[in-house]
């Protein structure tokens, strides 16, 4: 269902015109000669290949970018669990709560600088602070591979946490800038879809690098951390220096031309998705308003709702990003044939989460596939949970990973797609991924009893039908919060203009001003 409107100066393609000499065609008014007709429908092809030229174009910019990001953050961040396989547990002498303890001090951190980051990154510029959290979490990285002590790791997990945690929200914000809402779940998918490649590298990376056990006095758990720690901190202070764009209008013009720009940034207004600095228009002023709305029933409900799937959605994706290399070693298998085993899953997961986000994108639709690849996921659960093979065990480990990691694309494109303006958008994108984060800290608890794993097994069977449940319950809040917006429209187009003129309802400024909560802004569902 999209959320994109004529402009205040078109009508409706299938409404009579108030001018029986002319015709809207395509939004925009032609003359009924057939010469002018024709210029003006060239004119609108080669915009339309303008847009998708640029968009084009930028994809190609921004998606490797922030997919090299993420890429580099989840191994980052789920590396401790190959190192846990290569020894790192037992050189430090720690305890399974001692370990779990590890876990979740890293994500107290991550979750307080979320919303901080996100409403600085405006004021400070996307390309400053994402390759500056790169190169510094980087570096904080390398140093677990020199820790002696357990308060040396807990005191890098800290940091860690902390300068990885405005990353994930900063981009699905950054991303929102350069694309409309019904083109964004793929692109994003293109994006988390690094997790998955994470997922898979990190085996096959952990399976070479513990090799390197005895170099230069150090053990092969450290060098996961050291190798992998530099090769961030090089990225972002390459990232940095090359001065990635924050907006489409500073994509260089050796990329897209100033045709191709502002018919990209047209588009992204006429869909609710350009912030003010992208389309011309004087940016958005700071206000303590604008974040506090998102924390109230009557404006913030839909906000507050998606939180909930969110959470199922981060006990279930970092239990298994943490702890997926444990599960497979539980089954029996050696500690580099373990390391191996973690790849085929994940890379699974890639391909069917681009598929289910191209069709989420197709159909704008969010929710009927997040319903379903929750309950893909269940399934994985309940036959692991009820199984004592471990050649089906492995088998239930690719429906839970897939389901996941499918998934969670939905849920995080969905609440993007439906705050604006700018700074609500900052503030439901960092609320919703705390609510991820926390479920987090709750997937650290839950492994507690291998080789089963029957608590954690049962704890995200639950969670996976219960945010089945509760998507299609936001479905069908949000589609009659559209019933009631028709009938508002309805309303006031009785009582008035229909577009209210410059500052009327209908308004450029007030839809820009109101965001979503304007009667036009339609909720994707």
């Amino acid at each position: 269902m999209s959320s994109a409107f004529p402009p205040p100066a078109a009508v409706a393609l299938d409404s009579p015109s108030s001018d029986a000499g002319s015709l809207q065609v395509k939004d925009v008014y032609i003359s009924s000669e057939k010469v002018a007709q024709d210029a003006h429908e060239g004119v609108i092809d080669r915009d339309r290949r303008a847009e998708k030229r640029a968009l084009l174009k930028v994809d190609l910019v921004v998606i490797p970018l922030v997919g090299m990001y993420y890429l580099l953050s989840f191994i980052d961040r789920s590396n401790i669990g190959n190192a846990r396989i290569a020894g790192l547990q037992k050189t430090l002498n720690m305890s399974n709560t001692q370990f779990s303890t590890a876990l979740t001090i890293t994500y107290v951190p991550y979750i307080l600088m979320e919303l901080p980051m996100n409403l600085l990154m405006k004021r400070l510029g996307a390309n400053n602070t994402l390759p500056i959290m790169v190169a510094l979490w980087g570096m904080v990285c390398a140093c677990q591979g020199a820790v002696k002590t357990y308060g040396g790791l807990l005191a890098c997990r800290f940091f860690l946490g902390a300068l990885e945690g405005g990353l994930f929200p900063g981009i699905v914000l950054y991303m929102s800038t350069f694309y409309k809402r019904h083109e964004m779940q793929l692109r994003f998918s293109m994006m988390f879809s690094a997790t998955s490649l994470a997922g898979a590298f990190s085996g096959l990376l952990a399976a070479g690098i513990e090799n390197m056990d005895g170099v230069r006095g150090l053990s092969g758990w450290a060098w996961i951390f050291i190798l992998e720690g530099v090769f961030t901190t090089l990225f972002g202070l390459i990232t940095f220096f090359l001065r990635i764009p924050s907006s489409p209008n500073q994509i260089s013009p050796l990329i897209l031309t100033p045709h191709e720009r502002s018919t990209y940034c047209a588009a992204l207004g006429e869909d609710w998705s350009a912030d003010a600095d992208v389309d011309g228009e004087e940016p958005e002023v700071f206000s303590w308003k604008e974040v506090g709305s998102v924390f109230t029933l009557k404006e913030g409900l839909h906000v507050w709702l998606i939180c909930v799937p969110l959470f199922f959605s981060g006990v279930t994706l970092f239990g298994l990003a943490n702890f997926t290399p444990t599960i497979v070693n539980a089954l029996g298998y050696g500690t580099t044939h373990t390391q191996l085993l973690t790849v085929p899953p994940y890379a699974c997961s890639f391909v069917l989460s681009i598929v289910c986000s191209y069709l989420c994108d197709k159909y704008k639709q969010r929710g009927a596939m997040a319903v379903g690849t929750s309950l893909l996921a269940a399934v994985g659960y309940a036959i692991f949970l009820g199984s004592k093979n471990k050649h089906a065990d492995y088998a239930a480990l690719f429906l839970q990973i897939i389901g996941v990691y499918a998934g969670a694309p939905c849920l995080s494109t969905w609440n993007s797609n439906n705050v604006q303006p700018h700074y609500r958008r900052a503030t439901a994108i960092a609320c919703a991924f705390a609510a991820t984060n926390i479920g987090g800290i709750v997937s650290t608890w839950i492994f507690i009893d291998p080789p089963r794993f029957h608590t954690a097994t049962s704890i995200n069977l639950a969670f996976s039908l219960a945010m089945a449940a509760f998507c299609a319950i936001i479905m069908i809040y949000l589609d009659h919060v559209n019933e009631r917006k028709k009938r508002e429209i309805e309303r006031l187009e009785k009582e008035g203009d229909i577009h209210g003129g410059e500052s009327g309802w209908d308004s450029r400024r007030e839809r820009r001003r109101l965001g979503d909560r304007h009667p036009r802004f339609v909720y994707t569902l």
